[in-house]
């Protein structure tokens, strides 16, 4: 786990995301690249397109600047890095260059139908990304990998895929926490998951709670807060034909409520 990949725009989420990649760069020892956005705006019936032209105009003035400040930025720190500049869709934009990133970082929150704002991609880049998705609240300033993980397991291929990339990110964990809801989620048992992370050196605690009529996520947010965990790992699952409905309950209300990185994958 070495590359990063990050969404750079000009936005209320680009600091979060911006030092929670640096963090996670630093702590993993590897390189960050950087995937600078111009979207091309879209008119209708903006007959020769000039409307479009000289709003990408405005938008590549703004980049510019954007692009200037933070290369300043990322020269004094202790980061390798490079930058991409692209236009187009955010989405499709990222992903074109995420073939070999082990992390990608975006923002928590949810795509919504035909609203192209650059924070939120994360169920879009959820459903094409092969590597696990940190998604990043915008309150947050940075990514403590020292700090406690929690993994939300439920036995699912979603976390089970997710926990193996993570390996080398929870080994930077001062502990790491399997916590399961009874009678939630079918497949390999948290004491599985958590004899798979011993042989890869990591001491896991596995926390099995009852659900007593509570959704998973409420215990799930609740536990991170009450044992102040850095951030959390789980699998993004669901069903739908909509970008907004693409994720079951519990990942939408997981992205919607967190306070904490989520480190998601599929």
């Amino acid at each position: 786990m070495k590359t990063v990949l990050l969404l750079v725009h000009d936005d209320v989420g680009q600091e979060a995301r911006l030092q929670t990649a640096l963090d996670l760069t630093r702590s993993l020892d590897g390189h960050l690249t950087c995937v600078d956005v111009t979207p091309t705006p879209i008119f209708a019936g903006d007959i020769g397109g000039a409307a479009q032209a000289m709003v990408l105009a405005e938008e590549r003035k703004v980049e510019t600047a954007n692009r200037a400040t933070l290369q300043t930025r990322l020269s004094q720190e202790a980061v390798a890095w490079d930058w991409i500049d692209a236009t187009g869709d955010f989405t499709r934009c990222l992903m074109q260059e995420a073939g070999l990133s082990d992390l990608i970082v975006v923002n928590s929150k949810r795509d919504t139908w035909r609203d192209l704002e650059p924070r939120g991609v994360v169920a879009s880049i959820l459903t094409q990304a092969r590597c696990p998705v940190v998604a990043a609240p915008d309150h947050v300033r940075g990514f403590d990998a020292s700090g406690a993980a929690m993994v939300a397991w439920d036995g699912s291929e979603a976390v089970a895929t997710t926990l193996r990339a993570c390996v080398p990110l929870l080994k930077l964990a001062s502990s790491v926490r399997l916590f399961t809801v009874e009678d939630v989620g079918e497949g390999a048992s948290a004491e599985a998951a958590a004899l798979y992370l011993s042989e890869h050196g990591i001491h896991a605690e596995v926390d099995r709670m009852a659900a007593d009529g509570a959704k998973p996520d409420d215990l799930i947010l609740t536990a991170c807060a009450a044992l102040d965990i850095s951030y959390c790992v789980m699998g993004a699952f669901g069903h739908g034909r909509l970008t907004e409905e693409v994720f079951g309950g519990v990942t939408r209300r997981m992205l919607d409520a967190a306070q904490l990185p989520l480190v998601m994958g599929r």
